[in-house]
């Protein structure tokens, strides 16, 4: 995926708002969403953000000028489907891409048709950007494994298998919801107490997950693995994601077969999927701590070892229903890089379809929670407080270990590089609510 002309820090657009030194949005970004006009009844839409604006591209398609093939391309993200735009594969994805730059770009003969196409974002209702059918979560943060790991294992915080083999588990794609979401505290069996008794009650350590998510593209059929070399191309684009976790049923449910109901109660995404070709300044080289064993060559290729990796600079904010009141602003709880990650998105995406598994359009890939190697940057509370035993200090004299009815977990993602315009992903957002109710025996 090479760098062109959509890539040019000095491009700017006709959309004033992207122009702007903070927007995650500029158009060197342009990434795409499902939207409808907030409190319509409108069937979803496929657009494209550009600063503070979406451009509505079945609007679009109707009123600008394109290209035969570009045309062609439009025609699933004007019906509102972004799977069926996901398995045209990375070229039509690419004329697109070329093609609103040049049409969003600052001398576009294109502005009087497409102005009438724009929807504010504070208008725009947003949702899942895609059907997702599937959801398998990695493991790929090798700091986050191992300060937990050494919360149970001092003297072995990493399994054996850990550096070899991507790991992960199957998540629940039914409960994915889209960033301003409210969830509520999970109900859970928990650790016997002196009794001996499992108690079933509202969690008690409910913790946030900052994570990346993966969205396939192009398949792969059923019994066909597909290579390290071609694996970048099965890849679509990239969202944020909030892995909630019920810390204290996950202890007692996850042996012998790993995560279940801790895991399945919800799981935020942000609304833009950032595609891969908007990453391509941003890449790094993927490096092993010396010493390391050298991944499987099935999970290792040239070009993934000189640009394998993707600098995204992540935040975790929370901000208590006390702040709100008290009108503070959220406060920053940790920073972590995605470069830091031990596996690769291709790596992921490569090992997942090892063994003849079929990746579909639309599929998810966690990336695991997202640590640094520094003390303060682990992207979970249980890292934080130390597994529940130190307090986080909060504006207003608050303390948290974990989340409490009525907080609220921001999760932000921006890519910085020189010579290069920064982008970010928008918000990752959700409050807790109260647990339901428990039904009367």
């Amino acid at each position: 995926m090479p760098i062109d002309a959509t890539h040019d820090p000095v491009l700017r657009s006709w959309v004033t708002s992207a122009n702007e030194d903070d927007t995650d949005f500029p158009i060197q970004n342009l990434p795409l969403g499902a939207f409808r006009r907030r409190g319509s009844n409108d069937a979803l839409r496929i657009g494209v953000a550009i600063g503070d604006q979406v451009l509505d591209l079945k609007l679009a398609c109707r009123e600008g000028t394109w290209t035969a093939e570009v045309a062609h391309a439009l025609v699933p993200l004007a019906g509102g489907d972004l799977n069926g735009f996901m398995a045209l594969g990375p070229a039509a994805r690419r004329a697109v891409r070329t093609a609103l730059s040049a049409a969003l770009a600052e001398d576009s003969a294109q502005k009087s048709a497409l102005q009438q196409c724009l929807v504010p974002q504070a208008e725009a209702e947003m949702a899942l950007p895609c059907r997702i059918g599937d959801y398998t979560d990695f493991y790929t943060g090798i700091h986050h494994a191992t300060t937990v790991g050494k919360l149970f294992r001092p003297d072995n915080p990493l399994l054996p298998n850990y550096k070899w083999v991507p790991i992960g588990y199957h998540g629940r794609c039914s409960s994915l919801v889209v960033s301003g979401t409210d969830l509520r505290r999970p109900l859970g069996q928990q650790a016997p107490g002196p009794d001996g008794v499992p108690g079933f009650g509202p969690c008690k350590r409910l913790d946030y997950e900052l994570e990346l998510g993966a969205l396939v593209g192009s398949p792969n059929a059923l019994g066909e693995p597909v290579p390290m070399a071609q694996a970048e191309e099965h890849l679509f684009g990239l969202v944020l994601l909030n892995d909630w976790s019920a810390r204290d049923v996950q202890a007692w449910e996850y042996q012998p077969l790993g995560p279940f109901l801790s895991k399945n109660f919800g799981s935020t995404l942000s609304p833009w999927v950032v595609t891969m070709e908007a990453l391509e300044p941003f890449r790094a080289p993927f490096k092993r701590p010396e010493g390391d064993p050298r991944p499987l060559p099935y999970l290792d290729s040239i070009a993934n070892r000189e640009r394998g990796a993707i600098a995204i600079r992540f935040e975790v904010l929370l901000q208590t229903e006390a702040m709100r009141a008290q009108g503070l602003a959220p406060h920053k709880l940790m920073e972590s890089n995605f470069k830091d990650a031990y596996w690769t998105v291709a790596q992921m995406l490569a090992h997942h379809a090892s063994n003849g598994c079929n990746l579909q359009p639309g599929d998810l890939l966690g990336s695991g929670t997202q640590s640094g190697p520094d003390a303060g940057q682990g992207g979970s509370l249980l890292e934080l407080s130390h597994g529940g035993k130190q307090p986080l200090q909060l504006p207003g004299g608050e303390t948290r270990l974990f989340l409490q009815d009525g907080d609220r977990v921001f999760l932000r993602g921006r890519c910085e590089a020189a010579g290069a315009r920064a982008i970010g992903f928008g918000e990752c957002v959700g409050t807790i609510l109260p647990a339901p109710a428990l039904a009367a025996s």
